[in-house]
């Protein structure tokens, strides 16, 4: 089986056939409209602890997309070829992971076990969606690939950066036992439309803290950075890498640096907004600085963001505003 990925439009009309966990959150919905688009064939699983039905609706009205309602720690077949296993089930916001902290690192460990094992039955490729949390509260920056990161195993982040860090460790065991194709990126903070409003991140608050008319809350004293990027732009990191043969990790964020104040302020003003500024003890773990250093992506695939923060800010807004009345 070829397992190498080619939009139709851009090489020929290749046609391929994805396994896609985590189908009803914000990426893995929005990644399953991008594949149909091109074509593809999506059987997209979930079992909405924290995803949304929702996010769904548009995916199921394509007669090239097929849901299985399934908790991928307990293992599952699917009938058919497969071409690729990509793994996007997992609570990803900290009141998520926080709330499920057990579930969470199961579907880290035993779940993505379970998902390498259907790709090395298939003959498939096996795409992992880790995490910029694997990196911890950084004390190298802006983080390459090659940083270990600094994480501490028992602190109250730990349920998912060590689930993330596991899942990379396994795949990366299959790869080299069983010669699984596999690739792996690190997602950086991102965000777009589809996001739960009350996910509990940064930028989904503060806008949902706007419409409701409340005070934005900043946790420390806002100096703390963060990159954020839009949706789109990973959506087209993703693909690329699947074209490639390339398998290490990969982060995926955006270089462009900013405090949550700076973030804050921004929105106040593109939402029109007065609200007052709340600032409120520091989580425990929360990282300081966190910034991708994306040599390898603009090396190995030519790519980099291309959505500026105000342009993606204005898309997501306006989402917003067109979906939720208060």
């Amino acid at each position: 089986m070829d397992n190498g990925f080619t939009t139709p439009q851009a090489q020929g009309g290749i046609i391929i056939i994805i396994v896609l966990t985590g189908v009803a959150g914000f990426i893995g919905s929005n990644l399953a409209e991008r594949l149909l688009r091109e074509g593809h064939t999506v059987i997209g699983v979930d079992n909405f602890l924290t995803g949304s039905t929702a996010n769904m609706d548009n995916l199921l009205q394509s007669p090239n997309f097929k849901f299985i309602e399934h908790d991928v720690i307990v293992p599952f077949g699917v009938e058919g070829p497969v071409d690729w296993v990509m793994h996007f089930a997992s609570p990803a916001s900290p009141p998520k992971y926080l709330a499920f902290p057990i579930e969470t690192m199961r579907v880290g460990s035993e779940g993505t076990l379970h998902l390498l094992h259907l790709a090395k039955e298939k003959q498939a490729g096996f795409f992992l969606a880790s995490t910029s949390e694997i990196y911890g509260n950084p004390s190298v920056h802006p983080q390459p690939e090659s940083y270990y990161g600094n994480v501490n195993s028992v602190g109250a982040r730990s349920c998912y950066n060590e689930a993330k860090r596991y899942a990379e460790a396994i795949t990366y065991w299959m790869n080299r036992k069983y010669g699984i194709p596999v690739r792996v990126i690190r997602i950086f903070n991102t965000f777009g439309p589809k996001m739960d409003l009350n996910d509990g991140r940064v930028i989904t608050n503060f806008i949902n803290q706007i419409l409701a008319k409340q005070n934005l809350t900043i946790y420390g004293d806002g100096r703390q950075t963060r990159s954020f990027q839009y949706i789109d732009d990973l959506l087209e990191g993703i693909v690329r890498l699947m074209r490639t043969a390339y398998e290490q990790p990969v982060n995926l964020g955006n270089p462009e640096e900013v405090t949550v104040l700076e973030v804050a302020q921004l929105l106040k003003e593109l939402m029109k907004s007065n609200a007052q500024i709340e600032f409120l003890p520091l989580p425990e773990d929360d990282p300081r600085r966190r910034k991708p250093d994306i040599t390898v992506s603009r090396t190995i695939m030519d790519w980099e963001p291309t959505i500026g923060l105000r342009e993606a800010l204005a898309r997501t807004i306006h989402y917003y505003q067109s979906q939720y009345i208060h």
